[in-house]
């Protein structure tokens, strides 16, 4: 294998990531103007309004909690911080649909809680005021809960490069903790705090499982809708247009933060100064601020979801979960596989030939990371859809043979969905591991005669060990929560855990969805541990 053939396979896997967003963006205009004039008279504005409510509450509440807990753990010693500093990271193991489904199972009417005040005061089913669970402010706490770890890991992370002496010059001019927080360590986290809630909103925008359950009209609902309760394709590809430029300035609004995040100030790390103890009633506050977000985000919805496993009757273990896992486990393992042999040829062809073009074929294979699932779906739906009717019609003239879907509802495409989505965090992780390796290693491997496929076998690989196998780790966890793309292309007999645990949920079996969610839950702990053993081992994310 040669270096060019190399660089033509990364190209390949720059088109692969590329096409299914310019066809969902192309196919909005297949439809008339009547239906683009449908829907900006009828559902545009409300769903404008739910997803931007989500956006800003959601992107508010994960800087405030994840910035805060962040200088908590990094600053000061208290009673719990060395587990607390770990498990606030913990609750970015669940999908937000599945904390819905334990949050509903336990404020619902008939849920734990309200039975339990019914009980306690006597009271009858409309005596009393409950806040409902399912409602868009419902939607807005379960992604807080779930997503303010993106913020925590990047304050976090930046909090310990600053340096000390800004705070303590701060200090003995007379500013309180509070206040040298404000003025000092806050500004310079800025950009590490507004690209984690970037990221966080972009996963809003992309969830489906939250919104759908609570039934909230946002795009992402309003897609799939579209596409399968009302058939109309067009109106769905117009509404993944909107999405799609939404979702793209977020994106280029992430990356602007990102080359800020770059040029934070650093020096000495707070390690360097020694951590005041807050005593007495201070160290508890300290403790419960940071505890609340843990309770709530992974304690509390554990619980809830053993008790409703256990419950429920159904056996983990037997042939249709079995077969669920199986299913999922496949899907997950080769769109890893697949996508991380994508980011190694990318990064490769990136680090090789440095230039204005390598900075753009990293930039756009990472675009699916700001686009959702339901997108990319139809994306790859309405073209290989037309490919498929296109190959029956001839067949069918030529020869008199019915060829049916060849690629529409086979798994390979829901692979390439996969792929699409989550090339970016692959790149990610596998560039954090090639940053560690000089630019002269790869001047010395040729002057010793090493050919490039060579270079990367021999030296690419071996050093970035580690970073492949989290970009593995996370793109298999990533593949097996993802629930959009899944519902759209999967084929009828091909169901996997995610979906599973959506349609119980959506029939109301609440207690019968805990079995797949807790599994999905226990595999997204994978790399939630294997982030935090490495934050704590170097100080530092790279993201």
């Amino acid at each position: 294998m040669t270096e060019r053939l190399l660089h033509r396979m990364a190209w390949i896997a720059v088109v692969l990531c590329v096409a299914p967003i310019l066809a969902a963006a192309l196919s909005a205009f297949a439809g008339d103007l009547q239906t683009w004039r449908d829907i900006l008279s009828s559902v545009l504005p409300r769903y404008t309004a739910t997803t931007l409510f989500l956006v800003v509450i959601v992107g508010f509440s994960t800087a405030l909690i994840g910035s805060v807990t962040a200088w908590l753990v990094t600053v000061y010693r208290f009673p719990g911080v060395r587990w607390l500093e770990i498990a606030l990271a913990l609750p970015l193991a669940f999908p937000a649909y599945v904390l819905a489904y334990a949050y509903t199972f336990l404020l619902d009417h008939p849920g734990p809680v309200q039975s339990l005040l019914r009980d306690l005061m006597g009271w009858g089913p409309r005596d009393y005021w409950f806040p409902e669970v399912r409602s868009l402010g419902g939607a807005a706490l379960m992604l807080t809960i779930v997503l303010y770890p993106y913020v925590y890991l990047l304050a976090r992370a930046s909090f310990k490069q600053q340096s000390s002496n800004a705070f303590l010059v701060a200090r003995t001019l007379g500013r309180s903790p509070l206040r040298a927080f404000y003025r000092v360590a806050l500004p310079m986290a800025r950009p590490a705090i507004a690209g984690g809630a970037l990221l966080a909103v972009m996963e809003t925008i992309a969830d489906f499982g939250t919104v759908a359950f609570f039934n909230v009209q946002t795009f992402a609902t309003g897609i799939y809708q579209a596409w399968f309760s009302l058939g109309d394709r067009p109106a769905a590809a117009q509404l993944s247009l909107c999405l799609l430029m939404f979702a793209l300035l977020l994106a280029g609004l992430e990356r602007a933060q990102r080359g800020k995040a770059r040029t934070a100030g650093q020096g000495a790390r707070f390690e360097t100064m020694e951590k005041p103890r807050l005593k007495g009633a201070a160290g508890w506050i300290a403790m419960l601020i940071c505890l609340l977000p843990v309770l709530l985000g992974f304690l509390i919805p554990v619980v809830m979801l053993g008790v409703m496993a256990v419950g429920s009757g159904q056996n983990l273990f037997a042939a249709r979960y079995i077969g669920l896992m199986q299913n999922s486990v496949l899907l997950a393992s080769v769109a890893a596989g697949l996508t991380v042999i994508g980011a190694v040829l990318i990064g490769f062809r990136a680090r090789t030939r440095p230039s204005r073009s390598s900075k753009l074929i990293v930039i756009l294979s990472g675009l699916g990371y700001a686009v959702p699932g339901g997108v990319i779906a139809v994306g790859l739906m309405v073209p290989m859809a037309a490919f498929d009717n296109a190959v029956d019609e001839v067949m069918e003239a030529q020869f008199g043979i019915n060829t049916g879907l060849l690629i529409t509802g086979s798994i390979w495409l829901m692979i390439v969905a996969y792929i699409v989505r989550f090339m970016a965090a692959a790149l990610n992780s596998y560039d954090s591991g090639m940053a560690t390796i000089p630019s002269h290693f790869d001047a010395i491997g040729r002057s010793l005669g090493q050919t490039g496929p060579r270079i990367l076998w021999r030296v690419h690989l071996p050093v970035a060990r580690a970073s492949v196998l989290t970009a593995l780790l996370i793109v298999f966890v990533d593949v097996m929560k993802e629930l959009p793309a899944t519902l759209i292309l999967h084929p009828f007999n091909f169901q996997t855990l995610a979906v599973q645990a959506h349609r119980l949920a959506a029939d109301e079996r609440l207690a019968e969805a805990a079995v797949p969610s807790l599994v999905l839950v226990g595999f997204g702990l994978i790399p939630v541990m294997i982030l935090c053993r490495s934050i704590g081992r170097e100080g530092v994310l790279r993201g």
